[in-house]
C-alpha cells in the first residue's frame, strides 16, 4: 500500500448489511412482500418479495471472504485457480463492515480520509420486488431508516452513505430524496435499470421521472449508478440471476459482462434522452460498473449525432463528460479512461472489503502511477471531494 502526500477519497466502499436492515423499520405486516429470513437446511436466507434469494451464499456475512480475495484473480490468475477457490479462506465478520466508529479507526490506518458507503445486498433486491413498485418503496424506505440509524448519511465529514432510490414511483422518489436532503447525504444510490413502474417500464430519462431529476438538480446532490442486479437475461447463453455469475466457473460464460451491459445501456440512454439538456446542473457518476463500454459508447453518441441532425441541442459526447463522472474497475485501463473523460471526471473506488476489490483501498494507487501529480490527486481525492459538496443549481 504506497503512502501519498494527503489523504485518499475512495469514492466505493461498502459495508455489510445488519442481520436486520431490512426489517427493523419494516411494519411486520409487509414483511411477507418485503424482505423475511427463512432458515432452509441449517442455513439463513432472505425471502424478497416471497422468493428465496440465493444471490449472496451467507447473507448473514457471518463468516466472510476477506477483502479482495479474489484481487489475483481478475489481476490474470496468474496460479490458474478455479475462481471458487478463492472464496474457500473465511473469517468472523470484522467490526469495522457493520460499526461505523471501529471503521473510521480502520480508514485512518488505511490512509484514507472519506468514503461514500454503498449497500451489499439492498443493490440486489429490486430486482426481486420490480413486479410490486409498492413493496419496493415499503422495502427502501425502512432500509434507508436502519442506514440513517446505523451508520448516518454523513458521519463525522467522512463517512458518507448513499440511501437508495427507485424510479419505480416518483413520487415516492421524490420524498425520499427529500429524506436524504434532510439528514445532509450528499449522494444517493440507484441500479443501473430501466424503471418499472405501475404502468410498466420505462426508460431513466422518460420525462415522467423529471420531478426527480429536477430535484436532484436543484439540490445538486451527486446521483450514484452503482452496480448491482439489474435483471440482465443471458438470452440462453448463460444461466441468468445474479447468483449465477461463478457458476460454470471453470469456463467463460457472458454473464460476467451483464454489469457494463447495463451501466452502457443506462448511460446512453440518459444522453438519448436529452437529460442533461433538461437539467444542466445534473452530475451522475458511474460506481463499480466498469469502462470498457466508453470507447463505443462515444462512438454511438457521434454516430446518433450524423443520423439525427437537429435532435440534440448539445454535442451528446461533450455533454456525457461533463455530467457524468466514471469510477473504472482496477483492472481496467485507467489511462484509456482518463484520456477519453478528462482526469476530472475519473474517480478512484477500491470497492473495500468486497472480494472483487483490493485488498487494501490504495492498493488501487499503483493502476495510475503514471499520471502526473495533479492528474494522479483529481483521481484519488480531488474530484470525488467535488463531487460530494452539493452544487446548487
Amino acid at each position: 500500500m504506497e503512502e501519498l502526500p494527503y489523504a485518499a477519497f475512495d469514492a466505493d466502499n461498502h459495508y455489510y448489511e445488519a442481520l436486520d436492515a431490512f426489517t427493523r423499520h419494516l411494519d411486520p405486516r409487509h414483511g411477507w412482500r418485503c424482505v423475511q429470513w427463512a432458515e432452509i437446511d441449517g442455513r439463513r436466507y432472505h425471502v424478497v418479495g416471497g422468493q428465496v434469494s440465493r444471490a449472496v451464499v451467507n447473507p448473514t456475512f457471518d463468516p466472510i471472504a476477506k477483502a479482495g480475495a479474489m484481487h489475483d484473480y481478475f489481476r490474470g490468475n496468474p496460479d490458474q485457480k478455479s475462481p471458487l477457490e478463492f472464496l474457500r479462506d473465511r473469517e468472523p465478520i470484522r467490526p469495522e463492515y457493520r460499526d461505523r466508529d471501529v471503521r473510521l479507526g480502520v480508514m485512518d490506518e488505511q490512509g484514507i480520509e472519506k468514503i461514500w458507503l454503498f449497500p451489499t445486498l439492498a443493490i440486489l433486491y429490486e430486482e426481486l420486488l420490480k413486479h410490486d413498485p409498492k413493496a419496493v418503496t415499503l422495502t427502501f424506505t425502512a432500509f434507508n431508516r436502519w442506514l440513517e440509524e446505523d451508520w448516518g448519511c454523513n458521519y463525522r465529514g467522512r463517512i458518507f452513505t448513499a440511501p437508495y432510490l427507485s424510479l419505480c414511483d416518483v413520487d415516492w422518489a421524490v420524498r425520499e430524496l427529500e429524506w436524504a436532503l434532510d439528514h445532509d447525504a450528499r449522494v444517493v444510490v440507484m441500479r443501473p435499470a430501466a424503471p418499472t413502474t405501475r404502468s410498466g417500464q420505462l426508460s431513466p430519462g422518460d420525462p415522467a421521472f423529471d420531478p426527480f431529476w429536477a430535484r436532484a438538480a436543484e439540490a445538486g446532490i451527486t446521483v450514484v449508478v452503482h452496480a448491482g442486479d439489474s435483471g440482465y437475461s443471458s438470452q440462453g447463453y448463460a444461466k441468468d440471476g445474479f447468483a449465477a455469475t461463478f457458476e460454470g466457473a471453470g469456463r467463460p460464460s457472458i454473464k460476467v459482462l451483464a454489469i457494463e451491459r447495463a451501466a452502457y445501456d443506462f448511460l446512453l440512454s440518459l444522453s438519448f434522452d436529452k437529460l442533461y439538456e433538461r437539467f444542466p446542473n445534473l452530475r451522475v457518476a458511474s460506481v463499480e460498473n466498469g469502462s470498457e463500454f466508453l470507447p463505443d459508447l462515444f462512438r454511438k453518441l457521434k454516430s446518433q449525432v450524423r443520423r439525427m441532425p437537429g435532435y440534440f441541442g448539445d454535442d451528446p459526447a461533450e455533454s456525457f463528460r461533463e455530467h457524468v463522472w466514471i469510477n473504472p474497475f482496477w483492472e481496467d485501463d485507467v489511462y484509456e479512461v482518463v484520456d477519453l473523460m478528462g482526469a476530472d471526471r475519473v474517480i478512484f473506488g477500491s470497492d473495500w472489503p468486497h472480494i472483487e476489490g483490493m485488498p487494501e483501498p490504495l492498493d488501487y494507487a499503483a493502476e495510475v502511477k503514471e499520471l502526473d501529480d495533479d492528474a494522479r490527486r483529481l483521481v484519488l481525492r480531488d474530484n470525488a471531494l467535488a463531487l460530494n459538496e452539493r452544487r446548487a443549481g
